[in-house]
């Protein structure tokens, strides 16, 4: 069975490795097959397919595209994407310069709270200094001792209803597949257990996402507690879509090292079956 990891972070968006760092970081934890999925950007890929290459690992071009649906951010994660598709990356570039205004906000939003100097902090801490988030605040305010840990400056300072939190409209979820789709790539929702939504809305979100052509949901992933995944294992089988599996790997010490999360149910379908990249790895890991 191989390992297989289809969603992680470089610090091309939000995590802390840089992408050839990640992917090695990666193989040796016995990870096959990675995507790299960084946040509204595909800067990232051609190092890291330099450095899977190198030591062979299969990369999968990925994405995760930032959405609004239902008054929440949501995520969408574009698998086997085209990242020079033009459609694709001029959509990526106008997220891009929402989150740039955001972190304006949100630096703001903290110094009224008593807190200056946030947004440079936050800026200082992102390597793509398009690409400043939510993770660089919390990683900046533990820093300055105003958190413990990520947990506890997501929980105190960037969340719903606290300092540092600022309402964004990013784009929508027609959009996010639509270009995923166009680049010739899958649309997984990513997360699913993330998002405060009720039983019905949560219905209602995989209805509009299949019904646009979204195809698969993550079903095991870092960010859901194990007694999670038969919940969306049967979700995914109810409404038709494909299961992934991925980490949400950012960095060392932040979470689940790559790869590191159980297999897939067993009457899952994986979103990955059917992908000559898994074939060729097959073949040549029997060779």
């Amino acid at each position: 069975m191989l390992n297989i990891d289809l969603h992680c972070h470089s610090d091309a968006s939000d995590g802390m490795l840089p992408p050839a760092e990640l992917v090695t970081r990666a193989a040796a934890c016995g990870v096959d097959v990675l995507a790299l999925t960084d946040h509204d950007e595909v800067a990232g890929l051609p190092a890291a397919r330099a450095a899977a290459e190198a030591v062979g690992l299969t990369l999968i071009a990925g994405v995760e595209i930032s959405v609004s649906w239902g008054g929440q951010t949501i995520h969408v994660v574009g698998l086997r994407i085209d990242p020079l598709h033009a459609e694709l990356a001029a959509g990526l570039e106008a997220i891009r310069l929402g989150r740039m205004e955001r972190a304006r906000r949100i630096g703001d939003d903290l110094a009224r709270a008593g807190i200056p100097g946030a947004f440079a902090g936050a800026y200082a801490c992102a390597a793509n200094k398009q690409m400043v988030g939510r993770t660089h605040f919390a990683r900046w305010l533990v820093a300055q001792g105003h958190a413990t840990d990520l947990r506890s400056a997501f929980r105190r300072f960037l969340t719903r209803g606290n300092p540092g939190y600022v309402p964004h409209e990013w784009t929508t979820l027609e959009n996010a597949v639509g270009w995923i789709r166009a680049s010739g790539g899958i649309a997984v929702i990513a997360h699913p257990g993330r998002y405060a939504f009720d039983t019905r809305t949560t219905h209602l979100l995989l209805d509009a996402f299949r019904t646009l052509g979204g195809e698969g949901i993550e079903v095991v992933t870092g960010s859901h507690h194990p007694s999670e995944y038969g919940k969306w294992a049967d979700l995914a089988r109810a409404f038709g879509l494909k299961a992934s599996r991925g980490t949400d790997f950012h960095a060392p010490g932040e979470g689940v090292e790559p790869g590191r999360v159980p297999a897939l149910p067993h009457y899952c379908r994986p979103v990955w079956q059917g992908w000559p990249e898994i074939d060729a790895h097959l073949s040549l890991s029997l060779a």
